[in-house]
This record gives C-alpha cells, sequence and structure tokens, in this order.
C-alpha cells in the first residue's frame, strides 16, 4: 500500500464530472490497484476513488488514473508532505459472528430458497481479497455470488462489488451476478446496490432454521 499525504486539487471526468480544490489530503494506493483520496473526517469513506481493474500513470505533479470504462479520476499535486510505500501482505479477512457464520450455512444448505433450480458451487469460494460467502448456480446455470450480513449497510455492498470485479475476470465463471443477503438492508445500501445491478435479498433467520414459513423476501 502507498500512501501520500499532499497539497492536490482532483478532478473526476466520466459520467459525472466532479472537482475537489486545492487542499491537504491523503492519497491511497492499495496493491489491487484502487485509488482513493482523503480528507481528515468522513471516516472510512473517501472523498473520491477509482475501483479497479484500472491504471495510474504519474507525470509531472499530475497523477492520472483510468478504469475500463475510460473515467478518469486525475490528480494535480502541488505540494508533497509524506510519500511511503507498505508490504501488508495477505489479510486473514474478517472473522464473522455466530448469527452470520449460522445464516451462511443455513442459506447454503437450503439454497433452493434463492430460486427453483438453484444448486451450490460452495462456501466461502477463494479469492485474492479474501473469501465469497458462498457461490452457486441459478436455474439457468449462470454463476452467483452472494455475501451475507447481519446488517446490510454500504460497506458490504462496496465488498460485494470487488469480489464481483474478480470473479468475473475468470472466463470460466463469467458473468457472475451478486445477491446481497442480509436479515435488515439499509435503504442507501440497497440504493447502491441496485444501481450496481446486484439483487438484494432480506432473510428470515426462523425461517432459515424452519422455526416459520421458509420464505426470502426478494426486491
Amino acid at each position: 500500500m502507498r500512501l501520500v499525504i499532499a497539497r492536490c486539487t482532483v478532478d473526476y471526468a466520466g459520467r459525472l464530472a466532479a472537482h475537489l480544490p486545492s487542499a491537504l489530503r491523503l492519497i491511497m494506493v492499495k496493491a489491487d490497484g484502487s485509488v482513493s483520496v482523503h480528507a481528515d473526517d468522513r471516516a472510512y469513506k473517501p472523498l473520491n476513488w477509482m475501483s479497479p481493474p484500472c491504471t495510474l500513470k504519474e507525470g509531472d505533479g499530475v497523477w492520472t488514473v483510468v478504469n475500463k470504462a475510460g473515467e478518469k479520476l486525475i490528480i494535480t499535486i502541488e505540494e508533497t508532505l509524506h510519500d511511503s510505500s507498505h508490504e501488508l501482505g495477505v489479510d486473514p479477512g474478517l472473522v464473522k459472528d455466530g448469527v452470520e457464520a449460522h445464516l451462511q450455512e443455513l442459506l447454503a444448505d437450503r439454497i433452493t430458497t434463492l430460486g427453483a433450480g438453484w444448486t451450490l458451487v460452495r462456501r466461502e469460494y477463494p479469492t485474492a481479497i479474501g473469501p465469497v460467502d458462498i457461490l452457486c448456480k441459478d436455474a439457468d446455470g449462470a454463476t452467483v455470488a452472494v455475501e451475507i450480513k447481519r446488517r446490510g449497510e454500504i460497506d458490504g455492498v462496496e465488498q460485494l462489488t470487488r469480489y464481483l470485479e474478480l470473479l468475473n475476470r475468470d472466463p470460466l465463471l463469467a458473468p457472475v451476478k451478486g445477491i446481497f443477503a442480509a436479515q435488515e438492508i439499509k435503504p442507501q445500501a440497497k440504493v447502491l446496490a441496485t444501481d450496481r445491478g446486484i439483487g438484494c435479498v432480506v432473510l428470515d433467520y426462523d425461517a432459515l432454521r424452519g422455526v416459520e414459513d421458509d420464505k426470502l423476501k426478494l426486491f
């Protein structure tokens, strides 16, 4: 991971145009190729970013980041205060709590609750950035990646998006669709998932255990 603290302006050119005026910011370049620009607030959320796969070209005080769609993130650096690189190694991934782990197990055992004719490929399908909770096939034989959370928020959608980007590079799996499954899905997460073509499923924990009617609410 490369960390750069610099006074810079940032311009995004794509479906929409956006401009960040000159200010002191943190620029983060990850090993997966993603580039994000952060201020000293907003918690984990960047001011602007480019998800992988993308390319970074460094010119004379100008960084140009281009993704596969041709969208550009242009960072004009006026002054650099810090520039360092660090090898973080392979992350072991998030350890899920008991409810999430049990939801994964239950849904894998009853994968047809997602649809008639659906079949399980495997749980914890490995990728370079961590395992996908469930990989399965729908009735038409298309590959589907399922990410399971107890509470579905935007970061979960972002996580599934990264998995899908990697899985869709594999010609034996592509095209891979995504389903974001949780006991509760926040409205903002639902909007983001829908915008990215990811389906949302609300899981009923008791129903999956057979306590109540085992129906999933699809929307």
